[in-house]
């Protein structure tokens, strides 16, 4: 596989993504489902803890790519929904750091939401990973 930042611009690369992508000669591709601060049982966790709640989040994703035998340097797409933009950004710097460990800069959207599907959630993490 072979993988090519796409960046016009660079500003973002101080925040830790590239403006895109390009993938070519992929042989896996891992479409992960929005992961969220739930336990192993299927209970929420951090209620009201943002940060925590995020690390989880993070946690679950990393489990899932890690069940494909991938890791956080594999991702090439995340979506970040969030019930409150001003506080994930006032903790985004945990999930910048862990990305920028493993070396990913996967191209970065981050949604305000009304509520995600788990009352009591705040944040959920969608991504796309490659091999």
């Amino acid at each position: 596989m072979e993988r090519t930042a796409v960046n016009p611009v660079t500003w973002s690369l101080d925040l830790g993504f590239n403006q895109g992508e390009l993938v070519s000669g992929q042989s896996r591709t891992l479409y992960c489902s929005g992961q969220t601060a739930m336990s192993a049982e299927g209970k929420p966790e951090h209620e009201g803890d943002l940060a925590a709640q995020l690390a989880l989040s993070l946690d679950n994703l990393e489990a899932v790519l890690a069940e494909a035998g991938m890791g956080l340097a594999n991702l090439v797409r995340l979506n970040v929904y969030t019930t409150d933009v001003d506080l994930l950004f006032a903790h985004y710097g945990g999930l910048a750091a862990r990305l920028g460990k493993a070396g990913a800069k996967p191209a970065t959207t981050m949604l305000g939401v009304t509520r995600l599907a788990i009352p009591g959630q705040m944040v959920e993490l969608e991504g796309t990973a490659v091999d």
